[in-house]
């Protein structure tokens, strides 16, 4: 098979949005991502799969830590910032928790210190030993991503 039809079967499944971030030199540093997943309860693993080519995948080895921060459907232009599909810069804020910056307004904020890494193809797998969570009270719908568009419930 060739790439074009892997990635539109790829695309049938619908995934949330997350913005994975990480304090690099002082800076916040964050990509889009939407191959996250929970991994175990005992101890508490998340994982996240980031391109050898993305800027983030030798920044998130250097740190150690990352934070996965899932965007609600008002977000959609935070996700299309840090995926790059933005022309013009604009500045982002962030809180800070712990050494790693957030988005505050994210549905939950999963604070993590890399736990374990597997080298998967073009990808490198990031395992997270979660250290915190932050969730809003009323968070909203989430950004959905669906056969390349972004969706929300109901859609």
């Amino acid at each position: 098979m060739d790439d074009r039809t892997f990635r539109n079967a790829m695309g049938k499944f619908a995934t949330g949005v997350t913005v994975v971030t990480t304090a690099f030199q002082g800076e916040a540093k964050g990509m889009t991502a939407n191959a996250f997943m929970s991994v175990s309860l005992d101890p508490k693993l998340v994982v996240v799969s980031i391109g050898h080519k993305a800027r983030m995948h030798d920044i998130v080895k250097q740190t150690g830590k990352f934070a996965v921060n899932m965007l609600t459907r008002d977000q959609e232009d935070l996700s299309r910032l840090f995926a790059g599909q933005l022309k013009e810069e604009r500045p982002v804020s962030f809180d800070w928790v712990n050494g790693h910056p957030i988005l505050p307004d994210a549905m939950a904020n999963i604070l993590c210190n890399v736990h374990s890494t597997y080298v998967a193809g073009d990808h490198t797998l990031y395992f997270g030993e979660v250290t915190d969570i932050l969730m809003k009270d009323e968070p909203g719908d989430p950004l959905l991503f669906f056969e390349g568009k972004y969706r929300s419930i109901g859609q």
